[in-house]
């Protein structure tokens, strides 16, 4: 008897299936899997939505706002839904994520991360070893991970995980820096542990050294 149940169980269910085949009935996906972005249309989305702020080219020349161009598409596409849902406190992000599904964030995640990203300098030539100290090494005494250990040594990042810093404009990363420390941007507990530890010269420092890695 313990054999036979599964024996008429397997049978039923072939039979269930047999008979949806028949009807004309298409079998159940195995799972659902997401389509694969669409450059075209995400390049429409991101002219409509996004290039006023950040280039028509991802590379955005308002100092205050990000570069996106060649950014891992899965970070690009974390950042957007939590604008939407409210995770990422910003008012106007939110505004405008608000606009885009998540087929829309996905093919415009794709279409910035095919966009080359135009290199950035360092300015402050009295504060760039100091970032690079930072950056490379961190500082120990106070528990300060170094940068580089999740974001590369050349800030290329790691795709799905950490993201690209290379060339980022310094007062963008300044304003995230000190939105982590301040816990204001609360969506990524490791940096807000780090940023913690960060006075604001140090904070500048390390994103004057970021501005200038390729």
């Amino acid at each position: 008897m313990k054999l036979l149940a599964p024996l008429l169980m397997a049978a039923a269910m072939a039979v269930s299936a047999a008979s949806a085949q028949a009807a004309g009935e298409a079998p159940a996906p195995k799972s659902a899997q997401p389509a694969k972005p669409d450059l075209v249309k995400g390049e429409a989305s991101y002219t409509a939505v996004c290039a006023a702020c950040h280039g028509a080219d991802g590379n955005s020349t308002i100092a205050a706002n990000p570069k996106l161009a060649q950014q891992h598409p899965e970070y690009l596409v974390k950042q957007l839904q939590e604008f939407k849902s409210g995770k990422r406190a910003n008012p106007v992000m939110q505004g405008m994520a608000a606009m885009l599904s998540d087929d829309d964030m996905r093919n415009v995640a794709a279409w910035l991360a095919s966009k080359p990203a135009k290199p950035g300098f360092a300015k402050d030539k009295d504060l760039v070893a100091l970032g690079e100290r930072i950056y490379r090494g961190g500082i120990a005494d106070r528990s300060i991970a170094a940068c580089a250990g999740c974001h590369s040594p050349n800030g290329a990042g790691i795709p799905a995980q950490y993201p690209r810093l290379s060339g980022q404009n310094a007062e963008y990363t300044v304003q995230q820096l000190t939105s982590f420390r301040d816990g204001k941007r609360g969506n990524s507990l490791p940096m807000a542990q780090v940023a913690a530890k960060m006075n604001d010269r140090e904070i500048k420092a390390v994103a004057d050294y970021i501005a200038g890695l390729r």
